[in-house]
């Protein structure tokens, strides 16, 4: 029996659909917009509802990789460094407190840094910049719009969103990600891409104009301590870039050894110098918290040095040792607040040491494409890592949630254009600096 035309042709409609390039900006743009927007979606519809689009996300990248199965190496899908450090990760979930809390928190782990990889897949790295833009100027632009109509047309709290509407008073404000800190860490991020679309002319120049401006005030206004630390590292990581590429090929090895050199005597002197910087940034209370924190983390980690007390990602505060440190410390904190100790306190030093790897391993490949690369696309992806990198030294956003995303996303977009990985043929970033022909962007 033959079967009809319509059914016949629905297999082959479905398949040129989820390999199509409109189809994989769609789903880039979504998965975007989802987890960053995960705290208002949340808030305002469940967790249960990012729950289930998380594993919408999930199943429909699964089937876009079934679909374009003919250009997937698998030894170029995902980092080594990652699959080491998620592996060790899911090992942690049989020596923690309570396995299953830790075991979804683990699925949750992955289930972000699969999303990612799918991108990474589907998307150049002048697209995932546009993508990225795109998403960052509609949430960027909510929130702005959100804080006028708390503290300015309606002056009210929007408790269920945690708006306290002091944009009046000129901050801090958080928008409708939760907190001033992770807003800022935000607009640092889109201020990047969006100096990065106005260079590679990929939007409208008053686009970009307003889009950095947008950026720009939000980072002012979350009055974030870290907002300063981010744009000081990121500036001095663009200067030092910009001398790197416009130095002759045969004297470029010499300078990176140099600015590596230089990246640990500033470590040195800014540790010397910390309670002076500290004091200067006005974050001294702050500061004394987080090492009183870190300070009890570092008891903790003494009792099982090497393995950690098992993944959890974020805190959760009915779990050990998070409820013993937050008893002894009278507070109720949902992360170590310092993306390092939190690897270590949860994973121990072989742990520290593998995530170090992963995203060490990332930034310097991202570097080194960056330094050797004509196309300016290239400096998006070192730029992004070092603000995660820096953020992380302070909170631990690159362990969950759109941090985590990002950080594994940028690892998958350095893996593709450096070391073995690139000998294996085949993928080239494609990158030019200007949108595919055909492509959407």
């Amino acid at each position: 029996m033959t079967s009809a035309p319509g059914r016949a042709a629905r297999p082959g409609w479905l398949s040129t659909l989820l390999a199509s390039a409109s189809f994989a900006r769609a789903y880039t743009i979504a998965v975007l917009g989802a987890v960053f927007s995960s705290y208002a979606i949340e808030r305002v519809a469940g967790h249960v509802t990012y729950v289930t689009i998380i594993v919408s996300l999930c199943l429909i990248g699964a089937a876009v990789l079934v679909a374009r199965r003919r250009e997937v190496v698998l030894v170029r899908l995902v980092p080594s460094t990652l699959l080491v450090f998620l592996g060790w990760a899911l090992a942690a979930v049989f020596w923690s407190y309570d396995t299953t809390e830790s075991f979804w928190s683990w699925v949750a782990t992955a289930a972000l840094a699969f999303l990612a990889v799918v991108i990474g897949h589907v998307r150049d790295t002048l697209q995932t910049a546009r993508a990225l833009g795109d998403v960052l100027r509609v949430l960027l632009a909510i929130s702005l719009a959100v804080e006028v109509l708390s503290g300015v047309l309606l002056d009210m709290p929007f408790q269920f969103l945690g708006v306290q509407g002091d944009i009046a008073e000129f901050g801090p404000i958080q928008g409708i990600f939760g907190t001033r800190n992770l807003l800022g860490l935000v607009a640092i991020l889109a201020l990047i891409t969006f100096l990065i679309e106005y260079r590679t002319q990929s939007v409208r120049p008053g686009v970009s104009f307003a889009s950095v401006v947008l950026a720009g005030t939000l980072a002012t206004l979350s009055d974030s301590p870290t907002v300063l630390v981010l744009a000081v590292g990121v500036g001095a990581a663009v200067g030092a870039l910009a001398l790197v590429r416009h130095t002759r090929a045969e004297q470029r090895a010499l300078l990176q050894w140099a600015l590596g050199g230089l990246v640990v005597i500033a470590g040195v002197v800014g540790y010397a110098a910390r309670h002076q910087i500290i004091a200067w940034l006005g974050a001294g209370t702050d500061f004394s918290m987080r090492v009183s924190l870190w300070n009890k983390i570092a008891e903790f980690l003494r009792v099982r040095p090497v393995q950690g007390w098992g993944w959890f990602g974020p805190w959760n505060p009915s779990e050990v040792p998070f409820n013993l440190i937050n008893f002894q410390l009278r507070a109720n904190h949902a992360t170590g607040l310092n993306a390092y100790f939190d690897v270590l306190l949860q994973l121990g030093w072989l742990g520290l040491i593998l995530f170090l790897a992963f995203a060490g391993v990332a930034l310097v490949r991202s570097w080194l494409d960056a330094s050797e690369r004509r196309s300016v696309i290239y400096a998006w992806t070192p730029l992004m890592l070092i603000a995660l990198l820096i953020d992380s030294m302070f909170e631990s956003f690159t362990l969950a949630g759109l941090g985590w995303l990002m950080l594994v996303l940028l690892a998958v977009r350095a893996g593709k254009s450096r070391s073995w990985r690139e000998r294996m043929g085949g993928d080239s970033d494609g990158s030019s600096g200007l949108p595919n022909a055909g492509d959407p962007g």
